[in-house]
C-alpha cells in the first residue's frame, strides 16, 4: 500500500504552517491536552485515518494516559474510564464529525452538555480542533496516507517540542 500522492499539505506551500498556528491556537482557552487529544484519536477512528489514529494513540500514551482510556476512546459511553467533560467533549466530537448522519447535525442536548463543562473559549477551541483533525482525516483518507515508520519520528519530534516549551 502506498499513498496516491504526497501529502498535499507537505506540498502546498504554506498549507503545513497554517494547520499547525491553527491547531497551536486551539490550546491556547484551557482545554485539557488529553481531552484535545481523545477527540482526534476519536475522529480519527470513525474517518478511518490510520496515521491519525496512530498518531494520537501515541500522544496519549507519551503523556501518560494508561491503556484503557486509550483503548476505549470508540466505546466511551459504555466504559467509566471518562470524566463527565471528556464525555460531553467526545459526544460533540463525534457529531461535529458525522454532520450529516442525522438532520440536526448537533443536537441542542450535545451543545448544552458541553457547554456545561466548557466556557465559550474552550468551546471554540473543543470546535476548532474537531474541525481540524477532520481535516487531517480527508487529507489523509482522500490520498490514502498511511502510518508507518514516520509516526515515531512525528511523536517523538511533538513530545519533544512540548517539554521545551
Amino acid at each position: 500500500m502506498k499513498p496516491r500522492i504526497d501529502h498535499p499539505a507537505q506540498t502546498l506551500p504554506g498549507a503545513m504552517q497554517a494547520l499547525h498556528r491553527l491547531d497551536r491556537a486551539t490550546q491556547q482557552a484551557g482545554v485539557p491536552e488529553a481531552t484535545q487529544e481523545m477527540l482526534k484519536l476519536r475522529a480519527g477512528q470513525i474517518n478511518g485515518c490510520s496515521a491519525c489514529v496512530d498518531i494520537h494513540s501515541r500522544l496519549l500514551k507519551a503523556m501518560g494516559e494508561p491503556d484503557e482510556r486509550i483503548f476505549m476512546i470508540g466505546a466511551w459511553r459504555e466504559s467509566s474510564y471518562y470524566s463527565d467533560a471528556e464525555r460531553a467533549a467526545l459526544a460533540l466530537a463525534e457529531a461535529v464529525t458525522r454532520l450529516a448522519d442525522r438532520p440536526d447535525p448537533v443536537p441542542d442536548e450535545i451543545w448544552d452538555e458541553a457547554a456545561r463543562h466548557y466556557d465559550d473559549d474552550q468551546l471554540g477551541a473543543l470546535v476548532l480542533s474537531i474541525a481540524t483533525i477532520n481535516v487531517w482525516n480527508r487529507l489523509n483518507a482522500a490520498t490514502r496516507q498511511i502510518t508507518g515508520e514516520w509516526v515515531e519520528e512525528l511523536v517523538s519530534a511533538q513530545i519533544a517540542a512540548a517539554q521545551g516549551a
